[in-house]
């Protein structure tokens, strides 16, 4: 493994093999379990570390429509597949204009639904709406507040200045009404992940909010994503050197639909980390997206293989 690590021009290049010329670790898909849908890359916020690079002047992924989320749920049904779970990513999903109804769609065919959203302002305009969903749908809707550190001035190091407090009041007032909630928080170099939580809890006691932050359904802790950080390439041979599985990282388990800017149709993607990137697209339609995927790029081991996460961790 400790050759991989050296720097080269070449890396993630192959998608059958490394820089090194070995054979390039990849990922069949099991079952689809968790089917995602980016709503579109605008967002009300820039965020330093934002994988994605959602701003709200980033366009490359158009807003999704009603219909072409409803093609794609109907595509599950008919192909008989055993997904359970739709999440809703972005830029901010609040900002699209077809939002509330793609819940209301979701939700109405019986799916467990997660809303990866930044708590930040623009979901405050829908607080009506959202309890009528609760509501009518209880515990199968889920929100998660990204909340970038326990502390105020690490979050809005990343998030901008003023962003702490009213992510956590939006958090709060879910919690408070009954939403079933989760935060996303991320690992900072300078703690060790108990110190973490124990951050996190010490927050969230003191402002009433009654997550348990040693639980994965309350608190997920992605890995900080360093885009200039030099990351080995996966080999096969790196499964059983890392004691991992194929079966255990998000394509396995996971695709995401995106409408990229000028497309005239979605394109089904291996996961919700590589929306830019046409060598991982896998088709227009969910029948076509079962094919094994290429782990040819850095988000593959650096988020997923090394890192351990998974967007869809809900317990």
């Amino acid at each position: 493994m400790n050759s991989l690590v050296l720097k080269s021009v070449d890396k993630f290049t192959d998608p059958w093999f490394t820089a090194a010329g070995q054979k390039r670790a990849s990922v069949k898909l099991q079952s689809l379990k968790t089917l995602w849908f980016n709503t579109g890359s605008i967002c009300n916020l820039s965020c330093n570390n934002c994988y994605i690079e959602s701003d709200p002047h980033n366009d490359r992924l158009a807003y999704l429509s009603l219909e072409d989320v409803r093609t794609f749920l109907d595509e599950i049904k008919t192909q008989k597949l055993l997904t359970k779970l739709i999440g809703f990513t972005g830029g901010e999903p609040f900002l699209n204009p077809d939002f509330l109804r793609i819940l209301h769609l979701t939700l109405g065919k019986g799916f467990d639904v997660l809303v990866l959203t930044n708590g930040f302002r623009r979901i405050e305009r829908y607080k009506n709406e959202l309890l009528g969903l609760r509501e009518q749908y209880g515990e199968k809707l889920q929100l998660r507040i990204s909340l970038d550190h326990h502390s105020p001035a690490v979050h809005e190091k990343e998030r901008g200045e003023r962003t702490f407090k009213p992510t956590l009041k939006m958090a709060k007032w879910l919690f408070d009404q009954g939403f079933r909630l989760s935060i996303a928080g991320r690992a900072v170099e300078t703690e060790s992940e108990a110190e973490a939580l124990r951050g996190y809890q010490s927050l969230l006691k003191e402002h009433g909010i009654g997550l348990n932050a040693d639980s994965s359904e309350h608190l997920v802790i992605f890995p900080e994503m360093d885009l200039d950080l030099e990351v080995p390439e996966i080999t096969v041979d790196c499964w059983s050197i890392l004691d991992k599985q194929p079966e255990q990282q998000m394509c396995a388990s996971e695709r995401m639909i995106v409408r990229r800017k000028g497309q005239n149709k979605p394109v089904v993607l291996p996961c919700t980390l590589l929306a830019y990137d046409s060598q991982f697209d896998l088709g227009s339609t969910l029948e076509s997206a079962e094919k094994s995927v290429q782990l040819n790029h850095k988000f593959c081991a650096q988020f997923c293989v090394l890192g351990g996460a998974s967007c869809s961790s809900t317990a």
